[in-house]
């Protein structure tokens, strides 16, 4: 039983974690990303999620091949390095 109720305990842990979504004030995802590629080095996006920890988590590529990994607070739109 103990176990049982363990397994139920992650699985509802990880469903909310799946279901999380930007707060209701976040700016619009495409007017952070155009605010970064607007830097002028960003080749192209790689990856971009909502993390469970409240922030976008970005990957791009520079245009020298460097890879960039960023996480952007949704309402201030400001870098967490």
């Amino acid at each position: 039983m103990r176990q049982m109720l363990i397994a139920l305990a992650a699985t509802a842990g990880f469903t909310a974690a799946a279901f999380a979504q930007p707060p209701r004030d976040a700016r619009p995802l495409s007017e952070i990303l155009a605010t970064i590629e607007a830097s002028g080095d960003v080749a192209y996006f790689d990856e971009v999620e909502w993390d469970s920890d409240g922030y976008w988590e970005i990957e791009y590529y520079r245009a020298d091949g460097g890879k960039v990994k960023i996480d952007v607070d949704p309402v201030s739109g400001e870098t967490r390095r």
